[in-house]
Formats: C-alpha cells, structure tokens, sequence
C-alpha cells in the first residue's frame, strides 16, 4: 500500500474526500435493509482516508474503526471523529490494508474509492481478503477501478479553481499492462499562510474481477456479485465494461 505526505493528505481532504460522502448513503441504506445491517452496528473502515466515510455511519449510531496506512491521512480522520473517539464510538488505528490483525468483529466491512487497487498484486489482495473474513460478521463491501475505467488516466489535468491549491495530474495508462501510473504534484496553502509544494506518485494495479471473484469464494465468502452503487443489490451482467464496480461478499 502506498501513504501520503502531509501536503497531499490536505489537498485529498479537501478535493477528493466527496466520493465517499457520495457513496456512503447507498452502503448504508443496502446494509441496513439486510437481517445483519438490522441488528449490527459496526463498521470497519478499511484504508479510512480522511474519515468522511467513517463519520457518516457514526452519526448513525455506529461503532467504527478506521485503518489506513497514511498517519497524515489519519490526522485528518482524528481531528473530524474527536468527538467520537472521545465518547468511544470510533478508533483510527495506522496499518496496511494487506496485512492486519484486529480483536473485534464488524457485520460491515467496506473499502471505498478504489483503495484495494493500490495493493501491489493479486497476493497482496488475496492476503486483504483474508484478513477481512477473520474480522467480519457479514458483509464485505469495497470498489475498484476497471481495465476500462484506468484509462482515464491517460491524460494531464490541471486544477487552479481554487485559490487554496494548484494541482497538475499526470497520468499513464496504455490500456493493456496491469498498472496504471499518475503523478499528482502542485501547491497549498498551508495555516500559515505559506504554500507548500506537494508531490505524489501514485498507481492503481488492474485486477481482472472474475480472478477477484474467485478469491473470494476461496477464502470463504458465500455470496460474491458485482454492482453500481447506486443498486448495490442488482448484480452486473458485465462488470467489466464499467468503469468502477462495487462488489458486495458475503457469509
């Protein structure tokens, strides 16, 4: 797994923590519609980020742990569930995703915004999967990027529509090998008043999904489909023409 320096745990806080506001809702609502998600209120949130995910269910009513690697990324998460983690509800814990141990047990375990495709390869998921299963109740609900989706990559963005930073992506992708290369750099703002410059260079692993799904069933799972998360119960007939799926395990 890969973590982040201080300067692009702000910017991720303040750009790209939307997607998990956007797709939280829709877990909830899926998982609590379950005989599970009816009776169980904990929570896992594997590779947490900046907390919004994490957050959400805890204004639910939610017991949650949050485990990510990036101790930047957990500052974020800490300082937006003080509150909780004070009262007991939430703990954010530092570690990778392919290789953890924790002594409680969740009825939902989720990985949100293409986070599993940040391990190295299909042992390193494998090894993520496994870890799941010794921790779950009940449902294991994560996202990935596709072939088709990773070639969105392939371009050069650049973003200053917001006084607070300047970010250039850089990102390659040629459709076929199994990774996917981008170079995210730029300045923000810091408290100070100064602006700090800012580099990373990260990459997504393409996972064909029926291998995914036959690791799962492998390690245990009873019930493994791919889904849009705007239906999380109607599985895809041809996940791999999506550009990201969500795929819903189960005991």
């Amino acid at each position: 797994m890969q973590a982040y320096s201080k300067g692009f745990a702000k910017v991720y806080d303040i750009r790209w923590s939307g997607f998990a506001r956007q797709v939280a809702p829709f877990i909830l609502d899926f998982y609590e519609a379950t005989p599970m998600g009816r009776e169980n209120k904990t929570l896992l949130d594997l590779c947490c980020g900046t907390g919004h995910l994490a957050v959400y269910f805890l204004e639910k009513g939610y017991r949650v742990i949050g485990l990510d690697l990036s101790d930047q990324m957990l500052y974020y998460a800490r300082e937006r569930a003080r509150p909780y983690i004070e009262s007991g509800k939430a703990v954010f814990i530092q570690g990778d995703a392919g290789n953890f141990a924790i002594d409680e047990r969740f009825g939902l375990v989720v990985s949100t915004y293409d986070s599993l495709n940040h391990l190295e390869n299909e042992l390193a998921l494998r090894k993520c999967f496994q870890c799941v299963y010794a921790v779950s109740d009940g449902y294991f609900i994560f996202d990935l990027n596709t072939r088709r989706g990773l070639r969105r990559w392939n371009s050069v963005q650049v973003d200053d529509s917001d006084d607070e930073m300047l970010i250039i992506s850089r990102g390659i992708y040629d459709g076929q090998s199994d990774r996917a290369w981008m170079r995210i750099s730029g300045f923000v703002r810091m408290p100070n008043g100064l602006y700090e410059r800012f580099e990373e260079t990260v990459f997504n692993t393409v996972f064909e999904l029926e291998k995914v799904r036959e690791a799962l069933l492998d390690i245990g799972w009873k019930n493994v489909y791919f889904a849009r998360i705007q239906d999380l119960k109607a599985p895809l007939d041809e996940p791999e023409q999506e550009g990201r799926v969500f795929i819903v395990a189960s005991k």
